[in-house]
Formats: structure tokens, C-alpha cells, sequence
């Protein structure tokens, strides 16, 4: 999972769901019955397969979402962004992030998030350990390899200021599609990770890093993501569809959370060319996180959804206010 390209490819959602919307008509998903009386449905990942999706791998080779009536297949992204073709009602279901689709709605787009597949925001700065950056007020001097997403500015500042140091004499260099190892060997000293992945790849690597995460310097910042999304129009004309893939897919990351071992077998089976070592690591790192302290899978809170709405109001990152209680529901979520 490239933290940059990922993060890239959740956000351009802002743009492309008005571009589809404006584009397609709704209500023509693939969606459809198969030989053996199951709902065909689709879900579209936000990268390529790795530890943040494997509950959706577990439904499917568990015989979960066959139990609820579904035969689901899971799409990789193609040139088309899949949080635009929900929006759209193209495709019901896929992973995004909570800063994407609160941008995304501040463009009219009627997502909606219907799970937190990780119960709290597991990215940060980070560094290699060499560089001795160990809060962020360290980053002063330094130089940021970053892609000018509109979050990533205030997000580093909010961060630094918080710590007392001055974000303005931080360098930010635009890395592109460079990872964080190949740009840390190029002059940039710090980037924004998610731990899960990219640390968990640094251990095995031998390079260990220091990394700061973000949630720790402002409640604002301790944001959803990945999510698990629809539409407006799917929750009010087919919720029971919405119901049972929900249903099924809290008990792929319900199992997931208790069988780390197993379950990265299970995405190795299904995504081969993947590194094996990294996706057990991976996998026992973040199994514990999906849950984490809520009383249940994909849990998510009207403080969390509000307060990140008003912090990137505050930053100028949205220009018209958007209701956060309106952007995620627990409805479809199994009981406690």
C-alpha cells in the first residue's frame, strides 16, 4: 500500500464524484441474482489489496456474505475512482477515507460512511530513527516529502504547533510516487505513513523509524480511516442489501480481529503476489485495532465525524460547512 498514491487516490473522490455525478444517471449498480439465488454486489477497494481489506476477504472465504444472501466480488481500483462511482450508484459499496468523503460531500456528494474499518487513525510523521526527529517540534529545520493534498499543510502544522514548534521554517518537497524509503534516501527526512504498512515494512527492513501520530496532538485529528461507504439512495431504496452486506462484512473484521494468523493466510490466497512476511506482520500489528475500545466492529462516533468537519472548516480546507452527523450512520451495524 503506497501511502502517497492511496491517499491520492481517496481524495481525487471530491472531484470525480461531481464529474460522475454530472455524468451518470443513478440506480444502474451491478447488482443482479445469481444461479444459486444469491445478490450479486460489488465493492471497490481504495488501492491495491493489503491489511486494511482483509475482513472483506474473510466474509467472502468464510461463507459469510453467501450466509446473508450475497455472492460479493471485490474490485480493485481501475482509472475510475470508486468513491465517485458510488456516488454515482455505479458501484454500492467501497473502502475511503473519512477526509475524502467529508470533502467529497462539501462538493454534494451523498456519501455515506456505514463503518470505521479501523477504530482510530493509525498514521503519522514519521522518520528513520537516524534522523533523531522525536516530536514534532524536531521537524523544524527539516525537509517533508510530501504530494499537496489539501490537508496535508494544515495537518503538519496543526501537529508542529502543537508540540511549540514553527510549521513556516519546515521544507516541503513534492515526492510524487516515491515511497518513503526511496524518498528518506533522497533528502527528504520525514513523511506521512500509516504505521500498519509502511512501519511494519521498515521493521522487517531493518530501518526502523520514529513516528508521531497525529491523533496524539489534537482530538480533531484522531480521524476514520479507512471507511467502509455507500450512498444516500442505496440507504433509503435498498437498505436491506445494506443491512446484510454490513452484516457480513462486521464479521469478516470480527474474525479478522481474533485470527490475525489465519486471516493473512486468507489475503494471501486471495492476493498471491503480495509479500507474505509483510501481510503476517501487518496483520498481527493492526487484527487488535480493528475493534479496538468500541463495543463493536466499525463503531463510529458523532464527535469524531463533527469535529473533523469543523477542524478542516477552521483550516479553510472546506469552504461551505458540512454536518458530519449526516455523513455516517451506525444503523446497519450488528448489534453489540
Amino acid at each position: 500500500m503506497n501511502t502517497v498514491i492511496s491517499r491520492r487516490r481517496a481524495l481525487a473522490a471530491i472531484a470525480a464524484a461531481s464529474l460522475v455525478l454530472a455524468g451518470c444517471g443513478a440506480g444502474d449498480s451491478d447488482t443482479g441474482a445469481t444461479a444459486a439465488g444469491l445478490t450479486k454486489v460489488q465493492v471497490a477497494l481504495d488501492w491495491t489489496p493489503n491489511t486494511n481489506h482483509t475482513g472483506l476477504y474473510v466474509a467472502r472465504e468464510k461463507g459469510y456474505f453467501a450466509a446473508h444472501g450475497l455472492d460479493v466480488e471485490i474490485v480493485q481500483p481501475g482509472d475510475a475512482d470508486p468513491s465517485a462511482l458510488v456516488a454515482a450508484d455505479k458501484i454500492p459499496f467501497a473502502i475511503s477515507a473519512q477526509e475524502a468523503l467529508t470533502q467529497a460531500r462539501a462538493e454534494g456528494a451523498p456519501l455515506v460512511s456505514i463503518a470505521a474499518v479501523i477504530q482510530h487513525n493509525t498514521s503519522g510523521f514519521a522518520s528513520p530513527k537516524d534522523r533523531n526527529l522525536n516530536r514534532p517540534a524536531d521537524y523544524v529545520g527539516k525537509t517533508y516529502g510530501g504530494w499537496g493534498g489539501p490537508v496535508e499543510a494544515p495537518l503538519l502544522q496543526a501537529v508542529v504547533s502543537a508540540d511549540g514548534g514553527d510549521a513556516s521554517k519546515i521544507k516541503t518537497v513534492n515526492v510524487g510516487d516515491s515511497d518513503f524509503f526511496a524518498a528518506t534516501r533522497k533528502g527528504i527526512d520525514f513523511e506521512w505513513i500509516f504505521y500498519g504498512w509502511t512501519g511494519v515494512q521498515a521493521e522487517l527492513r531493518n530501518e526502523p523509524v520514529n513516528i508521531q501520530y497525529v491523533k496524539d496532538y489534537d482530538p480533531a485529528l484522531d480521524f476514520y480511516t479507512p471507511i467502509l461507504i455507500t450512498n444516500e439512495k442505496r440507504i433509503s431504496g435498498d437498505a436491506e442489501l445494506v443491512k446484510a452486506f454490513t452484516a457480513a462484512v462486521s464479521e469478516g473484521y470480527t474474525y479478522a480481529a481474533k485470527n490475525a494468523g489465519e486471516s493473512a493466510d486468507i489475503l494471501l490466497k486471495a492476493a498471491p503476489d503480495l509479500d507474505a512476511a509483510l501481510v503476517k506482520k501487518s496483520q498481527e500489528w493492526l487484527s487488535p485495532k480493528y475493534q479496538d475500545d468500541a463495543a463493536r466492529w466499525g463503531e463510529q462516533k458523532a464527535e469524531i465525524w463533527t469535529g473533523f468537519s469543523d477542524w478542516l472548516y477552521e483550516k479553510k480546507v472546506l469552504a461551505t460547512k458540512v454536518d458530519g452527523t449526516k455523513a455516517y450512520t451506525n444503523d446497519f451495524l450488528p448489534a453489540a
